[in-house]
């Protein structure tokens, strides 16, 4: 086969999409990947895995056969075209973990190790247990109502005061017996979720849809999912994960786990003429499953974490995304993808700086946001190790703490689930003050608008967590 250029796949090959999903059939070298000509799969990394390719557009809504010639390329040579500069130079710093002159600290490698700190013995908690698989979490811009995602099937409405109120479960699940019912025909599982800013409606990232809910109806008492749903946009199996709404409220932006890409829905003109499958502006090609989302206050970035950028390589990226032509041309919106340490899957920001958590680093990655912009390769300015396993983080006390999810996911011997607290100095220095107590796999948290409270979704001891930021030290 010739270094980088096309060729045709000796052995018997085939991708049939369907509704539901894609499937592959037939062997690929190994260190190569294959692409269907003049479509838009491209197969990378594990057996029964795609990866969207820049090629073009693929529609959300599918039920087409397709079967089409393959032809295979090394995986090295298989980088999106609009991508290829940047993160060539992205993949030699991940490989020599070394920086080069006048660039900022070198990006972490992946590790277990975990830092030493006190645990904090009085910060101020409150449990309650109302969601079996909590997920993502929303604080209306009042800080009056939380909104949790359930992945087994719920939407959890808690009223917020003083300390966590119990909630009233607002759900898909459970009946007036609080016994099992059968699953909607939607199958709907809500996963990340976000507010659009006047507060109405809450979008929910639920694998294979998006779903749209009436934060009015979801509040008030004796209502039923047809009251809940605005709407829906209905795909494959791609894995949708994560949200993130424009400041005007007129897009919304989800993560596509399984479909390594971020797709772009036209908000506004949904609520308007009703939901359709012509919503979907576009996808924008990012690197093997991204999860974590983040906005820039000043709406000029988006920001989303990929976990790695091929099979057998740990690391992952932090991608900045030109929010504006994201909104009308998505293939063309990325502006740098930049090493993010092993395994990133969380993101916040603000006009400044941008956070990372590098799960399989154990570590917090922090960044300049005009150095991703103008020279990614120096874009890395700080990073400090705290838990096993970090997943969600937050900013609090007006940007200069991180409260951080220590996950410990996979139940590393020696460690335990916590929540780090990272204090944010000047230039991005950042220094672990202590751990606080939490539940079983703390996944995401929120802050509430008037900063007074932060939430956690403990997903494996099925809790919402939350937490008197004043008690923070």
């Amino acid at each position: 086969m010739s270094l980088c250029g096309p060729d045709r796949l000796t052995a018997p090959f085939s991708l049939t999409e369907d509704a539901p999903g894609i499937q592959a059939r037939g062997e690929i070298p190994p260190g190569y990947s294959a692409m269907v000509t003049k479509q838009t799969w491209t197969l990378k990394e594990r057996p029964w895995r795609t990866r969207k390719s820049g090629v073009g557009q693929r529609p959300w809504l599918s039920s087409a056969f397709v079967r089409k010639t393959l032809l295979v390329r090394p995986l090295r040579c298989s980088l999106t075209a609009g991508l290829a500069a940047t993160l060539t130079l992205g993949l030699a710093a991940m490989s020599s973990q070394t920086p080069a002159a006048g660039a900022g600290p070198a990006v972490p490698v992946c590790s277990t190790a975990v830092a030493a700190a006190p645990m904090f013995s009085n910060v101020a908690t409150a449990f309650s247990g109302d969601a079996l698989e909590p997920f993502g979490v929303a604080i209306s811009s009042d800080s009056k109502t939380a909104f949790v995602a359930d992945g087994s099937g719920a939407i959890v409405v808690y009223p917020l005061g003083t300390t966590l109120q119990r909630g009233r479960v607002d759900s898909f699940r459970v009946d007036t017996r609080n016994s099992l019912s059968p699953p909607p025909a939607a199958g709907i599982s809500p996963l990340g979720v976000a507010l659009t800013p006047n507060g109405r409606y809450l979008v929910a990232a639920a694998g294979t849809s998006v779903v749209v809910f009436s934060t009015a109806a979801l509040e008030r008492k004796g209502t039923d999912l047809s009251d809940w749903e605005a709407g829906m946009w209905s795909g494959a199996e791609q894995g949708a994960i994560e949200a993130a709404v424009s400041p005007d409220g007129s897009y919304v932006f989800v993560s596509l786990e399984n479909g390594d890409s971020l797709a772009v829905f036209d908000l506004k003109r949904a609520l308007h003429a009703g939901f359709r499958r012509s919503d979907l502006v576009g996808t924008i090609p990012l690197e093997i499953a991204p999860v974590g989302i983040a906005i820039a206050p000043n709406g000029k970035y988006l920001y989303v974490t990929s976990e790695a950028t091929s099979a057998d390589e740990n690391q992952g990226t932090l991608t900045t995304i030109d929010l504006a032509k994201a909104e009308r041309k998505p293939s063309q919106a990325v502006l740098s993808s930049v090493p993010a340490g092993c395994s990133p899957v969380r993101v916040v920001a603000t006009n400044a700086s941008v956070y990372v958590t590098a799960r399989g680093s154990d570590a917090v990655l922090a960044f300049g946001v005009h150095s991703l912009v103008d020279h990614p390769v120096s874009a890395l300015e700080g990073e400090v190790q705290v838990g096993e396993a970090p997943v969600g983080l937050s900013l609090v006390d007006h940007g200069q703490t991180l409260v951080v999810a220590d996950s410990d996911r996979f139940s590393v011997p020696g460690t335990g689930a916590t929540l780090a607290v990272v204090k944010v100095g000047t230039g991005n220095h950042m220094e672990l003050a202590g751990y606080a107590p939490t539940g079983s796999f703390p996944r995401d948290i929120a802050v509430s608008r008037n900063g007074k409270m932060l939430l956690v979704s403990d997903f494996g001891s099925s809790q919402v967590e939350a937490i008197r930021i004043s008690s923070l030290p």
